[in-house]
């Protein structure tokens, strides 16, 4: 549902998170354009559906009017962050600073998503998969785009960062905490999970027979 169907309480804060994680995913679409040479209009493209993606998919099985469709800043966040991209000396993005803001974008929709879940109604574990949905399936409709490979083939740890968050704020909403405590749990313990993943190279151990 959109965004006003939330808790009062929590409305502001998983709005901040929302529009966060558009921006920074938004951004990495533009980047991704920027790797293959593309014009500006490629560059929003990707940002767009990099941005948009997940929460498309989830409004969509919630039986909700998609999120963009309803409002103008979406999109403007989309447009900006392509244009930011393109206007940005490309040493800027070298390094970890963009998977940093990636881990950030990842905690922030998977949050969002599981939040926007279970206001809507559904049972817990749907909502959960709603979380996990919103943050990771912008990405794979932006890698597929590129044609590149995606990160979900790689052991590291990042559906799961994005699993965890959704999954705690499933369970700490279900134990009646504060939503708003909720959501800052369940994003900083992804953000944690995702950061060591970066940093210190953590990954779950692959099949090997």
């Amino acid at each position: 549902m959109a965004p006003a169907m939330l808790p009062a309480a929590i409305t502001p804060l998983l709005e901040v998170l929302n529009y966060a994680g558009i921006a920074v995913f938004a951004a990495s679409g533009g980047l991704l354009a920027a790797e293959k040479r593309r014009d500006l209009v490629t560059f929003i493209f990707f940002a767009v559906a990099t941005g948009v993606g997940g929460g498309t998919v989830r409004d969509i099985l919630l039986d909700a009017p998609v999120f963009w469709t309803t409002e103008n800043w979406t999109l403007l966040i989309c447009f900006l962050a392509a244009l930011l991209v393109w206007l940005t000396p490309v040493h800027f993005w070298t390094g970890k600073a963009l998977l940093w803001f990636d881990a950030i974008g990842l905690a922030a929709f998977a949050t969002y998503g599981a939040a926007k879940g279970m206001a809507s109604g559904i049972a817990p574990l749907p909502a959960f998969s709603m979380g996990v949905f919103t943050a990771r399936l912008g990405g794979v409709i932006r890698d597929m785009l590129a044609g590149e490979p995606s990160i979900l083939m790689r052991s590291e740890l990042y559906v799961t960062a994005a699993a965890l968050s959704s999954g705690l704020m499933v369970l700490l909403t279900l134990g009646a905490v504060p939503a708003y405590l909720a959501a800052l749990i369940a994003t900083r313990a992804g953000l944690f999970l995702r950061g060591g993943a970066i940093a210190r190279g953590w990954e779950l151990p692959t099949y090997r027979r």
